[in-house]
């Protein structure tokens, strides 16, 4: 059972390794729930974290029907991970009525290569579960990351185990949404081969005056804190799992 911290920073990186994470989902765009990270961001990232990381690839935050130009910039991001040592990307193209995009998915998974691709959760946004899996399996990615198209994945479990034995051992199911170390044993009881959390807290930023009334996101995570992976929740789901 692998562990699989969604990071978006170097320290969430650090604490994700040190708490015996197995892989990294690495990030950007946090108000958009992960957009492509940095260059920056990606190479010291890869200059301190031994273990697998995997980049995000998605252009911008909204939809996943994407045109010609932001399929372009998915292909050099691609490319950029890859010089920078990245060991796989996470992506996935939907049509305007929601089915997977075979074709340009098969595509950009075929660009990556030898990078390794996660099929992220625009697989939740799918009419039919058992046919977006069997449509996936079809571009050559390596693994599904689904909350089985619930807002939280313990409140999947049934269709993530039958998703998991449809799989019949040609792609990789991964749970993620919601996941923490209270629910893991249930979710790994399901069949999945690996969670997905981002073991999220926040601290106090370092900066002391804020002037009243301003704010550059509005909303929770605003400025005056700062998100990052928890060391002690990502021991906590790793003792869970391989006591």
């Amino acid at each position: 059972m692998t562990i699989e911290i969604c990071a978006y920073s170097l320290e969430s990186c650090i604490n994700a390794q040190a708490g015996g994470a197995g892989r990294i989902e690495l990030c950007g765009g946090l108000g958009e729930g992960g957009t492509t990270p940095s260059a920056g961001l990606i190479e010291i990232v890869r200059k301190h974290i031994e273990i697998p990381i995997y980049v995000m690839i998605r252009p911008r935050g909204g939809d996943f029907v994407y045109d010609f130009f932001e399929e372009e910039i998915m292909r050099k991001d691609i490319d950029l991970a890859k010089n920078l040592g990245a060991d796989g990307v996470v992506l996935g193209v939907l049509t305007a009525d929601g089915q997977v995009d075979v074709a340009r998915t098969k595509a950009l998974v075929e660009y990556a290569a030898p990078m390794k691709v996660t099929f992220h959760r625009a697989f939740d946004l799918t009419p039919d579960p058992v046919k977006a899996l069997k449509d996936v399996i079809a571009t050559g990615a390596e693994r599904i990351l689904t909350s089985g198209q619930k807002p939280s994945a313990i409140q999947a479990t049934e269709l993530l185990a039958k998703l998991a034995a449809e799989a019949k051992g040609a792609i990789e199911i991964m749970a993620g949404g919601g996941v923490n170390h209270n629910n893991a044993a249930e979710l790994a009881a399901t069949g999945v081969h690996a969670l997905h959390l981002t073991a999220k807290a926040f601290r106090p930023g370092r900066q002391k005056y804020f002037p009243e009334g301003i704010s550059m996101a509005g909303e929770i995570p605003d400025e005056r804190s700062v998100l990052y992976s928890d060391l002690g929740l990502v021991e906590a789901i790793v003792q869970v799992v391989s006591p």
